[in-house]
């Protein structure tokens, strides 16, 4: 951000000992421990929200039955499609790749803080339905309401949280580009946990195997068609949270349009995953998973084609200002360049 400068910093001619009167610096014994202090309570809360979501995945794990083999087997089967599309992400990051720590702290700080999206929408619908408001045309028309305003909302926020806690703060995060490499990440951990979490909830209680493996298929394949989607909102909001960065004088309003686009575009999902599939099943008679699959593919095909697009401008640029020879080489182009 840009800084102000008071009149009198301002007319000085460096001249004047302006401490503690128009500028300031550590020089008292007071002066370090405020600057220790204030550092301390910084970490302090980071550390507390690494604890909290640590404690929130722990107690998922007690009493969700999260960490079985079969459980495993499904959720890794489930990500793979959100996993190949970050790792084409990061591939195709044009300034420099990722360090793989600091991707796979982001995976983990994604996945963790999944745990205050679970608990808040958790609190939510428990709260409408102790109110009546989850049955019938009204509840159909409150859950619309709640995919935007909290549900949407809320787990891009806490995705963008896993990014700007640590990646964000790294000297390898120098690009905007990265922004979208990171919050792609943090996608995919947000979608590993919360595919645990649905895949474990199907299959809790099946102990016979072949019912297991059609169980469990049956919901990691409806999973593995989702996982994709965290991927390409958070990626959106993380470009955006890349932007603001290398703009500190205008960081809050864009980091608030990231969020607006991933939120926005989350929630128009959540709202039509549960009535095109049905409507187009009803309607040609196809069975409901081959149309959730093409209303997947539409879907995400037609928002990851624009993050590419975006993706790709940021390349052309970057290519453009870098064509000195002595610099290195320059990347070529995608067919999305075009």
């Amino acid at each position: 951000m840009t800084r102000i400068r008071d009149p009198v910093e301002a007319r000085d001619e460096e001249e004047r000992d302006l401490y503690e009167v128009a500028d300031w610096e550590r020089r008292s014994v007071l002066d370090w421990i405020a600057v220790v202090l204030h550092g301390t309570l910084i970490s302090g809360a980071r550390l507390f929200l690494v604890l909290l979501a640590v404690l929130i995945l722990a107690s998922q794990i007690a009493f969700g039955a999260l960490v079985s083999e079969a459980v495993a087997v499904f959720t890794l089967l489930s990500v793979a499609p959100a996993l190949a599309l970050a790792a084409y992400l990061w591939q195709a990051d044009v300034t420099t790749n990722e360090p793989l720590d600091l991707l796979a702290a982001t995976f983990v700080l994604g996945l963790l803080f999944a745990g205050f999206a679970g608990v808040l929408n958790t609190g939510t619908d428990l709260a409408l339905r102790s109110v009546g408001l989850t049955t019938g045309i009204v509840g159909f028309f409150v859950q619309i309401v709640v995919f935007f305003v909290v549900v949407g909302p809320v787990e891009e926020s806490v995705k963008l949280l896993a990014v700007r806690l640590y990646a964000f703060r790294s000297r390898d995060f120098d690009a905007v580009i990265d922004g979208a490499v990171y919050g792609a990440v943090a996608g995919l951990g947000f979608a590993t946990i919360e595919n645990a979490t649905f895949i474990a909830g199907q299959t809790q209680g099946v102990s016979d195997p072949l019912n297991l493996v059609a169980t469990g298929g049956a919901i990691t394949a409806v999973r593995a068609l989702a996982g994709p989607g965290h991927v390409i909102y958070s990626a959106f909001a993380g470009y955006y949270l890349g932007l603001a960065k290398f703009n500190p004088d205008r960081a809050g309003p864009i980091v608030v349009k990231g969020l607006l686009i991933a939120a926005l575009i989350h929630a128009v999902y959540n709202s039509l995953a549960g009535i095109v599939p049905a409507v187009v099943a009803t309607v040609s008679g196809v069975p409901w998973f081959v149309a959730f699959f093409g209303f997947v593919v539409v879907y995400d095909g037609v928002f990851g084609l624009i993050l590419l697009r975006k993706l790709s401008r940021y390349r052309r640029a970057y290519n453009e200002t870098h064509d000195d020879p002595d610099e290195g080489p320059v990347a070529e182009l995608t067919e999305f360049e075009t």
